[in-house]
């Protein structure tokens, strides 16, 4: 199977009208950004991690590598949240966006490599 394109962008930066599908993956709206402006395929709510678990890492660095562990156990045992997502992945190429700051420590890197493993195993 040829290798799915999953990006990931920040709800806040600028988006190209690149014919993607487009999935918001944070468990809350990103503060001041319009519906239009992210021209969305679905809000995947129930992909993001736990509120429980998003609010003990607090986007904190020192947590990152349990934070994947722990949040991997969440996708883990909750498929039917993440396979739109790898249903639309399987069709062409995708976006996940999310609100975060930090570019490398939060939800959207950990579930992108989530996917990618579940296309190549699948």
């Amino acid at each position: 199977m040829k290798q799915a394109r999953i990006e990931i962008v920040r709800a806040y930066d600028a988006l190209d009208q690149d014919g993607r599908a487009r999935f918001l993956v944070d468990r809350m709206w990103p503060r001041g950004v319009t519906k239009d402006t992210l021209r969305l395929e679905a809000w995947v709510r129930d992909a993001a991690p736990s509120t429980e678990l998003r609010r003990w890492f607090g986007h904190d660095p020192a947590r990152w590598e349990e934070f994947q562990r722990r949040y991997r156990a969440e996708l883990d045992v909750n498929p039917q949240a993440w396979q739109p997502l790898l249903d639309a992945a399987k069709r062409g190429p995708v976006t996940l966006l999310f609100g975060a700051r930090d570019r490398e420590h939060n939800q959207a890197v950990v579930l992108r490599e989530y996917l990618l493993d579940q296309l190549r195993h699948h």
